[in-house]
């Protein structure tokens, strides 16, 4: 999946740049406008974010797997036995 492709809406971006200026207020002590604060967003949407949605996808397709799997056993279960023909 390109980059490019990761959107947030608008409200997504409003917040973000709300929680990466408090982090720096409160676990840095430095105050971050608009402008930084987007930079930083910027930054992990494009190097950070094909990590967590690659891996979020792994996921899926791990617990995908497994639940078909399950069906599978299910529908097996369900099979009826054959009777036993005698020649």
């Amino acid at each position: 999946m390109p980059t490019s492709s990761l959107k947030l809406t608008k409200e997504q971006q409003d917040e973000a740049i709300r929680t990466i200026q408090s982090y720096f207020e409160e676990e840095r002590g430095e105050e971050l406008g608009d402008l930084a604060a987007w930079g930083v967003l910027d930054l992990f949407m494009t190097q950070l974010a094909p990590y967590i949605y690659n891996q979020a996808l792994r996921d899926a397709r791990t617990t995908v797997n497994q639940r078909m799997a399950s069906m599978e056993e299910d529908l097996f279960a369900l099979e009826q036995k054959l009777p036993k023909t005698s020649r």
